[in-house]
């Protein structure tokens, strides 16, 4: 299965392909430091200008958050979740870090297939 990753959409021409890559891409939002063994927030929003459907035959799936090879996570939607209505989906993670951690997310659009998100580095301290 292909794996579609984000592009800065702010050098690409066409609005609708910025509209396509965007609603798409997830992008993590946390700290860059966690303190090892305590509740660690991570959320996960699909797109930053564009919302995406939320129609019978096209919607966001499920959302997934990864440490490297290692699935830390999973929120999973039924068509509808949103109201039927275009919007972000955004999920709350909260995990208990034990050493460093490289995440990715990872999410998948019933139309459009699987897409991953940016690694993000987070120091865990004592």
């Amino acid at each position: 299965m292909k794996i579609n990753r984000y592009v800065d959409i702010s050098t690409i021409d066409r609005e609708a392909k910025r509209d396509y890559i965007d609603r798409h891409s997830p992008f993590i939002h946390c700290e860059k430091t966690a303190k090892k063994g305590e509740k660690f927030k991570v959320t996960v929003k699909l797109g930053d200008e564009y919302p995406h459907p939320d129609d019978f035959d096209h919607y966001i799936a499920w959302v997934q958050l990864w440490n490297g090879e290692n699935n830390l996570a999973q929120a999973t939607f039924v068509p509808g979740a949103l109201g039927n209505q275009p919007g972000h989906v955004e999920v709350d993670f909260y995990i208990v870090p034990t050493r460093n951690m490289k995440l990715t997310a990872m999410a998948f659009c019933t139309k459009h297939g699987l897409w991953q998100s940016d690694e993000v580095v987070v120091e865990v301290t004592e």
